[in-house]
């Protein structure tokens, strides 16, 4: 049983260079070396039967037999001796195969002195070592396997590395027994193999790596020769990854895959693929440097399998191991490209192959449609050999959406029928308009653009690029290959908004807008801009508004923004302020200005002003309106006139003395200008006797009259001044009895007009206006009255009229000297029309009154159906209903 603990102890080792002597090392390369552990003047030949060649293909195959026989010829277990035995081990030379094995007893006494000593010398020990570099450039592993397959269990196998890094390999290097290396433990498994890690610094890659191994099984231990390595020259990089296949645009297959970037140097590819198909079979190994390989000779129905591996390009290292197959399977109809993005107005083409039943179609044979709706006219065809069909389109309209669907289907068929795979067409109008301002201050250019008329493509990026020329902007702005892309931010109406900041106020910035996507990418036509030529200005500032004094005139002044530095034109807008102000636009092309004056027709109002400016040559932009500002009302001259104003008397007229109260209406703001702080009366009687009386802002006032003739004036007063155009009016007792209107008549036209018509008797009196009042008699209403002109003889008054009621009109002529007796009526007139024919304008008032009437009896008429209807279309059955019977419904109609 002494023998399987000795055949546990052979081990796997990895790609090591080895030494055949203790005070000198050997660089581990990039393949497997063997270890052996034979004993000493003792060659394979000799281990092996007699008519078996060293170099026959067979000896591991006998020599494992050799072990095994001589392991089951005895019982004795090596770990039983003590202490354990070392032997120093060599690496197997492959020319002559002879390795010597030093024994620890340097005096030649034995260090094995049971049957196992002897087996051992006769048989010795091997394995298979290989050392790398993971790709992550963070550990060292060396993996050891036995040479020999031997089912025996392992029996107490360890292992241990002992490394020393250094940065320059010295011409006396240390050896195991001066104790400068670190050990670090293997992971040893029952499958006669063992794994040791080895941390190795990220800055010490380039360092140098000593070390040697020490393997314990069955209580003999075995050391290798002293070691050397650089770990940058063994990585052995990870497998690829994410291998994808996909028919090109040319209709080859290409191959591509994902490599790590941890390595610090660049990786060639092996490629290893078989193609399968209905007609051919073939395999093939490539090597290349990029991560994509093109096959070209691809079929329908063909089915693909791939492997990638990498390694190094230039100086040592590993291949990595293989990466996971990958399959790939072409449909029965290929389209290169199977899908194509364009823009409007270009050209583009279509490729097919058609495999039907196991056949390819002719390219001859061939027919294509749109959308499978229209066909596409065969001048548009092109054969390319025997298979490949060929379509192009010409000067391309915009996709129309149809539902979910944002592109046109295109369909390659035969003569008989069409497959139900297509290829996609996806044409943009890409007109995108890019505006840019400059701000007022010189520092920062705004660029804007919007996406709405952009068809919206899933998984599309839009990005502005641009290209600054040294000065100025070429006539034909084009897309430069030298260009930088600017950030731009969505804002919340949709607009894109782009800064650019500093700015070269004279440099041309030619711009556009990259549309990436998966199928490929567009640009929209580009455009030209200088910043100095899109200034938005900054508004007038200062801006002052008011209405002059005297004058009578909206002024605004305002102050010119400090940049740019051109000359500026100016616009005012102005208004009266309320909730919709109604602006007007008033412009001044005088750069040098700084106010204007305008007219208004209110000069007693609110009025809200604001201002913007713009280059006088009109590059730019129109800058924002200023802050509103606004008028203040205030008298503007004194009062234009005074009041209109009229009295009220009592009827007895025998008092000498009497109450009279005089009445006017407050002065609109166009006659008050601006204000009426108060009304002033002044009295002048038949004594020469006058005074003033301040009634504050009443527009009536009670004195007594007592005098036989009495003046009246009634004057406005504002902060500036009292009206000077005022009227008088005299109270007279003489006067009162003048009886000059000979005739009044009062026409109704309609519910809201009264026509008055008059005629005087002559008289030698200064008439110089009429007094009409008029009243409702039914009830106690309120008198109202009006002034008018003396020339007049017919005069239309406005209000509410009740046809039904009955109404008084006075009519007073007054003079310079008094107020003149009136002329009453109590009722409209209904005299017959002859009797005024003298009045021209009788015949159309007769007319006028005939419609009225006709008009309101057929209203009247309608209202009494209505009436009815409302009042009896819901009257029951007699019949059906018990209280309605007896009741005579017709004659309740005939009521109403």
């Amino acid at each position: 049983m002494t023998y399987p603990k000795l055949y546990v102890a052979l081990l796997h080792w990895e790609f090591i260079y080895v030494i055949t002597a203790l005070n000198a090392t050997y660089p581990i390369t990039s393949w497997k070396f063997k270890l052996s552990c034979i004993p000493p003047k003792t060659t394979y030949s000799s281990l092996l039967p007699d008519g078996i060649s060293n170099h026959s293909s067979n000896r591991n195959g006998h020599y494992e037999a050799l072990v095994e026989a001589k392991l089951n010829s005895s019982n004795t277990y090596v770990s039983n001796l003590s202490p354990k035995p070392t032997f120093h081990c060599c690496f197997e030379n492959e020319e002559d195969n002879i390795c010597s094995v030093h024994a620890d007893n340097t005096e030649g006494k034995t260090f094995i002195s049971t049957v196992n000593s002897l087996v051992f010398q006769q048989i010795g020990a091997n394995w298979n070592i290989q050392c790398w570099m993971k790709e992550d450039l963070k550990l060292f592993i060396c993996y050891m396997e036995s040479r020999f397959k031997n089912p025996f269990k392992n029996y107490g196998l360890e292992g241990h590395i002992f490394a020393a890094l250094l940065q320059v390999l010295e011409e006396s290097l240390p050896t195991s027994q001066e104790g400068n290396f670190q050990p670090v433990q293997c992971n040893c498994s029952a499958h006669e193999c063992c794994e040791c890690q080895v941390p190795v610094p990220a800055a010490r890659l380039n360092d140098t790596l000593l070390m040697y191994l020490k393997i314990v099984s069955g209580g003999v231990i075995f050391q290798s020769p002293l070691m050397s390595v650089q770990p940058i020259n063994v990585v052995k990089p990870d497998p690829p990854f994410d291998l994808l296949m996909k028919i090109t645009d040319t209709g080859n297959l290409m191959i591509s895959w994902s490599s790590s970037t941890l390595v610090p140097f660049q990786l060639k590819y092996q490629v290893k693929y078989s193609e399968k198909s209905t007609t051919s079979q073939r395999q093939a190994t490539k090597t290349v440097s990029a991560t994509s390989l093109i096959v070209k000779g691809v079929l329908p129905g063909s089915s693909y399998e791939v492997q990638v591996r990498s390694c190094r390009m230039d100086g040592p290292g590993f291949w990595s191991d293989w990466s996971s197959p990958f399959t790939f399977t072409t449909k029965d109809i290929i389209y290169f490209p199977p899908k194509i993005l364009t823009s409007v107005g270009s050209n583009v083409s279509f490729h097919c192959i058609y495999k039907s039943e196991n056949k390819i179609v002719p390219s001859k044979k061939i027919i294509w449609w749109m959308n499978l709706a229209e066909q596409i006219p065969p001048s548009q065809y092109n054969s390319l050999g025997d298979h490949v069909s060929k379509v192009t389109f010409l000067n391309l309209n915009a996709t129309k959406p149809r539902g979910k669907f944002t592109y046109d289907a295109v369909y390659c068929c035969d003569e008989y029928e069409c497959h139900h795979r297509y290829a996609e067409l996806y044409v943009i109008d890409v007109n995108i308009n890019i505006s840019c301002e400059t701000d007022g201050y010189l520092t920062k250019m705004t660029c804007r653009w919007s996406t709405n008329a952009l068809q919206s493509l899933v998984g599309s990026s839009l990005q502005l690029r641009y290209h600054r020329s040294s000065l100025y902007c070429s006539d034909a702005p084009s897309i430069h290959p030298v260009s930088e892309p600017q950030d731009c931010h969505l804002q919340r109406d949709g607009v894109y908004e782009c800064v650019f900041q500093p700015i070269f106020l004279l440099s041309g910035y030619t711009m556009w807008i990259h549309i990436n996507h998966s199928l490929g990418s567009l640009d929209s036509p580009p455009t030209c801009v200088i910043p100095e030529t899109l200034v938005k200005p900054l508004p007038p500032s200062s801006v002052k508004a008011e209405i002059t004094v005297k004058i009578g005139l909206l002024k605004i002044s305002w102050e010119k923004p400090v940049f740019p530095e051109n000359k500026l034109q100016f616009q005012i807008r102005y208004g009266l302020n309320g909730k919709d102000i109604q602006w007007k636009i008033f412009e001044v092309y005088d750069a040098k200005s700084k106010s204007a004056s305008l007219a208004v027709p209110e000069l007693c109002a609110v009025h809200a002003v604001q201002m913007r400016c713009k280059r006088l040559d009109g590059r730019g932009y129109w800058s924002d309106w200023s802050t509103p500002v606004y008028t203040v009302v205030m008298d503007i001259r004194v009062p234009t006139r005074g009041p209109d104003f009229w009295r009220i008397t009592p009827e007895d007229t025998n008092n000498k003395e009497r109450n009279v109260t005089l009445l006017w209406k407050p002065l609109m703001k166009s006659d008050s200008l601006c204000s009426v702080r108060q009304y002033v009366i002044k009295h002048h009687t038949f004594h020469n006797r006058t005074w003033s009386e301040d009634v504050g802002n009443h527009t009536k006032s009670t004195f007594l009259w007592t005098e036989p003739a009495h003046t009246i004036t009634v004057l406005a007063v504002n902060s500036i001044g009292a009206s000077l155009a005022n009227s008088n009016l005299t109270f007279s007792r003489s006067m009162s009895k003048v009886n000059t209107v000979q005739s009044l008549s009062a026409y109704p036209l309609n519910s809201s007009c009264v026509v008055l018509s008059w005629m005087l008797s002559p008289s030698d009196y200064n008439l110089m206006y009429f007094i009409v009042e008029w009243k409702m008699l039914s009830e106690d209403s309120e008198l109202k009255w009006l002034r008018i002109p003396p020339s007049v003889k017919k005069y239309y008054i406005h209000d509410q009229f009740i046809p039904i009621e009955k109404y008084q009109f006075n009519l007073y002529p007054v003079f310079v000297e008094g107020v003149g007796n009136p002329k009453i009526i109590y009722s409209f007139t209904q005299d017959d029309i002859e009797t005024h024919q003298n009045d021209a304008g009788l015949y159309v008032i007769v007319a006028i009154i005939i419609s009225s009437s006709v008009l309101l009896l057929g209203t009247l008429l309608i209202a009494r159906q209505r009436m009815k209807k409302l009042f009896w279309e819901d009257v029951p059955n007699p019949k059906n209903c018990s209280w309605a019977q007896g009741l005579n419904f017709q004659k309740r109609t005939d009521i109403l």
